[in-house]
């Protein structure tokens, strides 16, 4: 593809840019078991994503913006909430001049989109931006996660699964799938997440929000399985009332309060007007 037939959206972007990045990305030393996690979100000086829920805000200067899609090129899966799903109909791809459906070959370079969606909140239609990219050969199937119904009967409205059953043939015709999990206290487990995805032949995880999928993987419960973390900080005070990272307190045997975790190998790089902050967690 010549480059003045690019998509106007494609990113200029030189990976030499972003060598920095090279020790917080998978390697073949990476822990086989379970896909490498990666949770990378850009945040306010105040640490929210937004100014409420359920409203994008912008935060990341245009070059963090694009270091975030080619962070995006180098996982094999994103991964979203249902509420970043139905509040910024994002395209879950990578824009970056060079991947798939932007001068590349195929759709190489294009990760798989997984929306986490355990009440099956989002009600995606054929417009969804993640299925667009589809059809535009710019982006893979995405695969939704669903809770399973309870054992006292499927609760769901004779129209709710009549349209729920309109959507995953939609979705399998776009090459996605749906993925049935049982909730625990109304929650997925994070071990069955990345199980399934593992299944799928994802040994790399992006993950990138919103507030409660973050905030449930930093708790202390579940921050052994973040292998690196990403935060691009943006100069900006969002205020009180936003979306803000900040997973519940964590205590030692008395009930004193302890951090929730640490990083290491931490190192901080400025990238345009935001500030990247990169460090290791888990194994």
């Amino acid at each position: 593809m010549a480059s003045d037939t690019l998509p106007p959206d494609a990113f200029a972007f030189s990976a030499s840019s972003c060598s920095f990045l090279r020790p917080y990305l998978r390697n073949k030393s990476s822990n086989p078991q379970r896909p490498f996690l990666t949770l990378a979100y850009a945040s306010s000086l105040d640490s929210a994503i937004s100014l409420t829920p359920g409203i994008h805000t912008y935060l990341s200067s245009p070059q963090s913006e694009a270091m975030t899609h080619y962070l995006r090129s180098q996982h094999d899966a994103v991964v979203v909430g249902a509420g970043t799903a139905i509040a910024d109909d994002p395209g879950l791809n990578s824009r970056v001049r060079g991947m798939g459906g932007y001068g590349g070959a195929g759709l190489e370079g294009q990760p798989r989109p997984v929306v986490l969606d355990p009440k099956g909140r989002w009600e995606w239609d054929s417009n969804a931006r993640v299925l667009r990219m589809v059809r535009e050969r710019k982006g893979r199937g995405p695969l939704i996660f669903w809770g399973e119904w309870g054992e006292g009967g499927d609760w769901r409205s004779k129209e709710k699964q009549r349209r729920d059953e309109e959507r995953e043939r939609l979705l399998k015709n776009h090459g996605g799938k749906i993925i049935r999990l049982p909730l625990v206290d109304g929650k997925m487990r994070w071990v069955d997440i990345l199980d399934h995805l593992k299944a799928e032949g994802i040994k790399s995880v992006m993950v990138e929000g919103g507030g409660t999928v973050i905030n449930s993987l930093l708790a202390a419960e579940h921050a052994h399985l973040i292998n690196s973390l990403i935060v691009t900080i943006a100069p900006t005070l969002l205020g009180q009332g936003g979306v803000v990272v900040c997973p519940k307190r964590r205590t030692d045997d008395q009930g004193n309060p302890i951090p929730v975790t640490r990083l290491r190998d931490a190192k901080w790089q400025p990238m345009g007007e935001d500030v990247v902050l990169c460090g290791k967690l888990g194994e």
